[in-house]
């Protein structure tokens, strides 16, 4: 027996409202690990310990968004059976929630240093680090805005502009080597804040996943060009005198 027009169109609404849900689910995880970030870093910034371990406590609510992010998407795939651009929706929630959840995960990380980091005297070169960081937000701001509308156009900008971090992430890592060089006293903080460097590092790694799947969304294949990586660190470290 065939469903009747009513129903069809019933059965098309529900599955466009459950998209829609998982599109807010999602913009509500990135809202929190942005927030994460935000707080992250004025956490350095101030030498809050007390802040900081909140933000490490907090990175749990954006592990609760993505399990019910990857429930809500088993559901659609058993239920609607989903093809050709609405599977890629689908999978393209998937794959975003869990680079939120990364992203989460590197805000919470650079507070764990920062806790640490508070032990030792001020280092002048953390001044680095919002000026990062701020580049990394920038570029989850506009993925997010991307997978919002639709927008391969913004996402694949946003994708672009990852080798600016890496250069800016490859300035603080040489600039933090030579200190450490000069005073061995310097060694243990800017441990720290090469490891909280390269959290905000990955975290624009994870920022062009999402801009690559948001372009995969909406044209159906890969970006053309290959990325360009800014990040000279590993050649850099290896001239570096043992």
């Amino acid at each position: 027996m065939n469903a009747s027009p009513q129903s069809s169109d019933h059965i098309v609404k529900s599955y466009d409202d459950e998209l829609k849900r998982l599109t807010r689910e999602i913009q509500r995880m990135g809202e929190i690990a942005l927030a994460q970030l935000d707080g992250a870093i004025d956490a350095v910034m101030e030498r809050d310990s007390d802040a900081a371990m909140k933000i490490v406590q907090n990175d749990s609510s954006i592990d609760m968004l993505e399990h019910e992010v990857s429930n809500d998407v088993v559901r659609l795939l058993a239920l609607r059976q989903p093809m050709a651009r609405d599977l890629r929706e689908v999978l393209a929630a998937l794959r975003i929630a869990a680079d939120i959840e990364r992203i989460g995960d590197y805000a919470a990380n650079v507070a764990k240093r920062s806790i640490v980091l508070n032990q030792s005297a001020p280092v002048q070169l953390a001044y680095a680090l919002p000026r990062l960081a701020r580049l990394a937000e920038t570029l989850v701001r506009e993925v997010l805005a991307a997978y919002h509308d639709n927008d391969a156009d913004r996402a694949l900008s946003a994708w672009a502009r990852d080798e600016e971090l890496d250069e800016q992430y490859t300035g603080l890592f040489r600039e933090l080597l030579t200190y450490m060089m000069e005073d061995p006293r310097n060694i243990t903080p800017c441990t720290h804040l090469l490891f909280m460097a390269k959290n905000l590092e990955r975290i624009g790694d994870h920022a062009t996943n999402i801009a690559e799947n948001v372009y995969f969304l909406v044209h159906g294949e890969q970006i053309a060009q290959s990325r360009r990586k800014g990040d000279t660190t590993t050649a850099f470290a290896g001239n570096v005198p043992q």
